[in-house]
């Protein structure tokens, strides 16, 4: 009788287990990273590497940068998550919020997570008018250039920015941020629980957005409104915007269990 051979099922239990390490360390920073990076961060060889990413990518798990050849994760794990969408509690949570913030405001709402140096939109609603809109659920938004992004880039780990900045941060406009324009901005988002965009991702439209935190006081989307720049900023920032949008990042907060709103000593209570 010939022995039973049990590396089959071992050997497979590994590939995921790498693979699985390999989208775990794309997701775990805002940038791409090439085969011997990942090779290094993950301690494995780079033809195994190579060989994962050439699988990953041919599901759309990873997309591959033709400029760099480095590595990002990829839009088919958004198709996954679609799915997984209505029963994110985030999502669930903010769904009365981001009504009322539509109703109160008349603007557009969304609200996003940070998907590597990206923020994903995973709940979007219409401006409260007869206007033509168009759906932006799975929209991506650069972290850098958007109120959304720099919502949640305020409250996270000061490393989180400096993998951004290792690659230089793409001018969309003449009005996106520069680094050191950008760190100044984020110190004001951390006292003040709002962020700001007029014109830097696209020009002709702006956006305010606060930070959305959960239980454990961690950063985890943000929820703001977005629409025409002269809506927004008529002059200044349009008038009860910013009450509206904090109003409704604190209210999500509250029931995520969020210990205090922003979640920083010595500020606002949740």
């Amino acid at each position: 009788m010939s022995a039973v051979n049990s590396n089959g099922p071992k050997r497979s239990i590994q590939s995921i287990d790498r693979a699985a390490a390999i989208l775990n360390a794309l997701a775990s920073g805002p940038r791409r990273l090439g085969v011997s990076e990942l090779a290094a961060r993950l301690g494995l060889a780079k033809p195994t590497v190579h060989g994962l990413l050439q699988t990953l990518q041919a599901h759309g798990f990873v997309e591959q940068d033709g400029a760099t050849d480095k590595y990002q994760l990829g839009a088919g794990l958004l198709q996954l998550g679609y799915s997984y969408l209505d029963l994110n509690e985030l999502r669930f949570r903010s769904i009365p919020y981001a009504d009322r913030l539509a109703t109160r405001t008349g603007c557009a709402v969304r609200l996003g997570v940070m998907h590597g140096s990206a923020v994903v939109i995973i709940h979007h609603l219409f401006r409260p008018d007869s206007s033509f809109q168009i759906p932006e659920v799975g929209l991506q938004l650069p972290l850098h250039a958007t109120s959304f992004g720099k919502a949640i880039l305020a409250f996270l780990p000061a490393t989180v920015l400096e993998d951004l900045a290792v690659e230089p941060l793409p001018r969309l406009t003449k009005r996106t941020q520069t680094l050191s324009s950008l760190r100044g901005e984020l110190d004001q988002v951390r006292t003040e629980g709002l962020a700001t965009e007029r014109d830097e991702a696209v020009l002709g439209e702006s956006s305010v957005a606060s930070p959305v935190f959960d239980h454990r006081g961690k950063v985890v989307g943000a929820i703001g409104v977005v629409g025409d720049s002269e809506r927004i900023f008529p002059r200044s920032l349009a008038q009860g915007l910013a009450a509206a949008v904090k109003e409704a990042a604190r209210g999500i907060s509250r029931e995520l269990g969020a210990p205090r709103w922003p979640h920083q000593e010595g500020l606002e209570e949740a």
